[in-house]
């Protein structure tokens, strides 16, 4: 371990200091100002930024929390909205589990802190425990949103902070004992005098000079503290996993109007992945059979009715973090039976200027840019 905590405690402070990203907005009080220490300001905002930030990078999430913030300024107004409300404004950042949980911890933190009583910082949770109770709240997730809101000395180990502590003691990688070990590194620096500051300095420090794929070992502050640097090459620590190929699939993807000029859409099962999405109907090629083929009888098999393949609308590429997808969407011509929900949870028809009304997989988006485009309707995305 290091010997010499509270000298680099005091380098990460004064850097901190003169260089820290002050201007993070759910960082601030109310009226913008920085808080004083030991200062409480209010968890809710920090909470919804913290669980967006899973998965997330910092310049992505500021306008979602932004627009988040507007949509549902307190608690009480996140509990009482509408879940599909809550899916719509999520759409875009992925990981939709994520906003499912802030859901439902939102209607289990108001019952603890009590309707009248949510803009009150001293009346949410302040240990540990009580927050990793939560859907979807983990250690270091609970950790910054106590230290964040409440200035208490309680560690973090997010993966900026993972790289900072792998390469000040040349750790390999970041698992198992090793883990246990940065744990135990990161409850031996959390400064019970600033423990907001000290967090955050180590994010902001991780995120701008010990970066990940060119870090500035030469301008660092802690060259002299850091093992990897004075040893070794610090783009080593912690060693990078080999990434696996992605799986590809092939997806038909079939856009169903009817009389109206409505178009048909259904929505995903909670038990399957994005659950309570919406989404057109089609599904996942196989090996024997053209794409046309594979949209004909999914749209059969997810709501039993007969369909005939027309134009190609758009084909297009989307990256997931575990596969890549091949989209092909084609307008269809329906031509019997009366659609049931098969295999979702229920199905509606919808005028296309609408669909933007509804919390749609990110991939959707483009398929909506382009039906808009093709019917001339002009792009309504808020």
């Amino acid at each position: 371990m290091i010997d010499s905590i509270q000298d680099i405690q005091k380098i990460l402070l004064k850097w901190f200091g003169e260089n820290g990203r002050h201007w993070i907005p759910w960082k601030l009080k109310k009226n913008g100002s920085i808080p004083r220490p030991g200062e409480s300001i209010s968890p809710y905002e920090i909470w919804i930024a913290e669980v967006m930030l899973q998965q997330t990078q910092l310049k992505v999430v500021i306008p979602y929390w932004e627009k988040w913030i507007k949509s549902f300024p307190s608690l009480n107004d996140l509990a009482e909205a509408k879940e599909q409300n809550v899916l719509l404004l999520w759409q875009g950042l992925g990981y939709y589990s994520r906003a499912k949980r802030i859901y439902q911890s939102s209607k289990l933190l108001l019952k603890f802190v009590e309707n009248n009583k949510s803009f009150n910082p001293l009346s949410w949770p302040l240990e540990m425990d009580q927050w990793m109770s939560l859907p979807g709240i983990g250690r270091n997730t609970a950790g910054s949103i106590i230290s964040s809101a409440f200035d208490l000395p309680t560690p973090i180990l997010d993966g900026n902070v993972k790289r900072i502590f792998s390469r000040l003691i040349a750790n390999e990688n970041t698992k198992g004992k090793n883990l246990k070990r940065l744990w135990e590194l990161s409850s031996l620096f959390i400064s019970t005098d600033s423990p907001r500051n000290i967090n955050q300095a180590l994010m902001d420090f991780g995120a701008m000079v010990c970066t990940p794929k060119k870090p500035n070992c030469f301008t660092c502050p802690l060259q002299n503290h850091c093992v990897a640097y004075m040893k070794y090459d610090p783009i080593n620590f912690p060693k990078k996993e080999v990434k696996k190929s992605k799986p590809h699939e092939e997806i038909g993807i079939g856009l169903i109007f009817n009389k109206s000029g409505e178009l048909l859409i259904d929505q995903r099962l909670e038990s399957s992945s994005m659950g309570g999405m919406w989404e057109f109907p089609g599904g996942k090629k196989t090996s024997e059979e053209t794409i046309e083929e594979t949209i004909e009888r999914e749209i059969r098999e997810e709501l039993g009715i007969i369909v005939r393949t027309g134009k190609r609308l758009i084909s297009f590429d989307h990256l997931y973090t575990h596969k890549k997808l091949s989209f092909t969407v084609h307008i269809c011509i329906w031509e019997s039976g009366q659609p049931q929900s098969l295999a979702s949870q229920k199905f509606l028809w919808v005028f296309p200027d609408q669909l933007f009304n509804f919390p749609f997989p990110a991939a959707n988006t483009k398929i909506i840019s382009a039906l808009h485009k093709h019917l001339g309707i002009e792009n309504k995305k808020p």
